[in-house]
């Protein structure tokens, strides 16, 4: 779909109840779009033109609407409509095969919707009847029966994401060991193996950001050999990671005191980490500073 970059951007996700439409909003939000769920569709129009006249910076959003809405959603299509005149509309609908849809509702313990006194499997055949229009009106229709959620986020990721967006955010902390391990870290290295600049008197003052230390540190033997192994090793993680939509990752890099060692190596394994496609890398010091 050609995009105009004058109009606002909504993302209808409508679809049968139990197809993943949770997990596609979890997956947008992740790709910054503004999500709003369970919407009648009456109400897109108020929300699009709310945002315009506010001037928010939301260029995207999108909106679950589905048979929650009950009698709200007949007008559905006729909204959409609607809105195409002057709005860049793309409205996705998720479908599943009856027995997945089953398997589904039954592990949650869950009716369906339109179940009423029937069984789940007359509230799927309700629901399917009411969609028919709507399916086939539809921009992409995405078959569920066979995804699990992390299949069917990177669906919604490869589809929808912005160009150049990164997979993961990784963050690399330098710390010190002796103000406690860091708690919002994924991975944890230790680089106490390497001699300590705060023994070299010319040294002692000065942080891993400046040369003087930078280079000491990486001209030690093991140095450069540990960070070329380890960004080798973090390669498939990498890359595991935005196959699995893990979207965020932090990697500890520790020292003593988080001031000489943990902070230059820290940078020199950044540099080589954010040449890895789909991985962009920002640094974080928790400790500098602290001593």
């Amino acid at each position: 779909m050609t995009t105009d970059p004058d109009k606002q951007e909504v993302l209808i996700v409508t679809g049968m109840s139990g197809a993943g439409r949770s997990t596609v909003a979890n997956a947008l939000e992740d790709l910054d779009w503004y999500v709003v769920d369970n919407l009648p569709p009456q109400m897109l129009r108020p929300l699009v033109d709310l945002v315009e006249r506010a001037g928010t910076n939301l260029p995207k959003i999108a909106a679950v609407v589905d048979i929650r809405g009950r009698d709200l959603f007949g007008d559905f299509l006729e909204t959409v409509q609607q809105l195409r005149s002057n709005t860049q509309v793309q409205v996705i609908f998720l479908e599943a095969r009856d027995d997945a849809l089953v398997r589904r509702f039954e592990s949650v313990r869950r009716p369906h919707p339109l179940q009423g006194d029937g069984t789940l499997l007359d509230g799927i055949s309700a629901e399917r009847s009411r969609l028919l229009a709507v399916r086939e009106s539809s921009d992409l229709v995405v078959d569920t029966s066979d995804l699990n959620v992390h299949q069917l986020a990177t669906t919604i990721t490869e589809r929808f994401a912005a160009e150049g967006r990164a997979g993961v955010q990784l963050t690399i902390m330098s710390f010190g060991f002796k103000y406690g391990l860091p708690t919002d870290v994924d991975l944890i290295a230790d680089v106490r193996f390497l001699p300590n600049p705060f023994w070299i008197p010319e040294l002692r003052a000065h942080t891993g950001v400046e040369p003087e230390v930078r280079d000491f540190v990486l001209a030690q033997t093991g140095a450069l050999d540990f960070i070329d192994h380890y960004a080798a090793a973090m390669a498939p993680v990498l890359a595991g990671y935005q196959r699995e939509n893990k979207h965020h990752a932090t990697i500890g890099i520790g020292c003593t005191g988080g001031k000489h060692r943990s902070v230059a190596m820290a940078r020199e394994l950044a540099s080589r980490l954010e040449k890895l496609p789909g991985v962009a890398v920002n640094i974080k010091d928790r400790d500098l500073g602290r001593e």
